[in-house]
């Protein structure tokens, strides 16, 4: 599987960081090419290819959008999906962090969805601080959970495994839809981390008997 990540900051980098060390092949892109952040990866022990957007995006089977939700929406009207899987990560929050942009009726993978409609839309990774790519992915001795969300069943089947693979407890939480709460409890722990004064070795974990 060969995966593009768009977005070289610490949720795109770290990200790359996880997935270079499984059997996928991966990309990293940004606006300038991706190639300081390829070089920065290398001297970290991590090796990923890099290349414009647009190549990016051509040779891969799933694209991970690292990016903030506004320029995730450019990037989806901007290109040609057809046929691939976009996987977004955003919390569309507001810019002073008050709460989230859309909400409750609509979410911003949804909307990245109308954007796209030649591609699969997965909504994952939202709620896993970047620093914990640099880790073990483990908090309290238990594997991080992502939550996976798609329309697409073979689409969210496909994140399920490389979220798995990267060390991370995959979780399938339904339809696109879901996305809807999803991206809020993005923003309750980005609050519980950063307004609470909690940090970033937290993370929300759905428990069983």
């Amino acid at each position: 599987m060969n995966i593009a990540i768009i977005g070289t900051g610490n949720i795109g980098s770290g990200l790359a960081k996880v997935l270079a060390k499984t059997a996928n092949g991966v990309v990293i892109t940004d606006q300038h090419g991706g190639q300081d952040a390829a070089q920065k990866l290398k001297k970290d022990g991590v090796t990923v290819q890099a290349a414009n957007v647009e190549t990016a995006i051509k040779q891969s089977d799933i694209v991970i959008l690292a990016t903030p939700y506004a320029a995730s929406k450019t990037i989806a009207a901007d290109n040609d999906f057809t046929g691939k899987i976009i996987v977004d990560v955003s919390n569309p929050v507001t810019d002073d962090f008050s709460g989230i942009q859309v909400g409750h009726t609509t979410s911003a993978a949804e909307e990245i969805a109308a954007l796209a409609p030649a591609a699969k839309v997965v909504k994952a990774f939202n709620t896993v601080f970047a620093q914990h790519y640099a880790g073990d992915l483990k908090v309290g001795g238990q594997k991080i959970q992502t939550f996976v969300a798609s329309d697409d069943d073979q689409a969210k089947a496909q994140v399920l495994k490389i979220a798995d693979q990267a060390g991370l407890n995959a979780k399938d939480a339904g339809g696109l839809k879901n996305a809807r709460y999803l991206e809020p409890l993005g923003f309750m722990n980005i609050t519980f981390g950063y307004i609470l004064g909690q940090g970033t070795e937290i993370a929300p974990l759905w428990v069983a008997a």
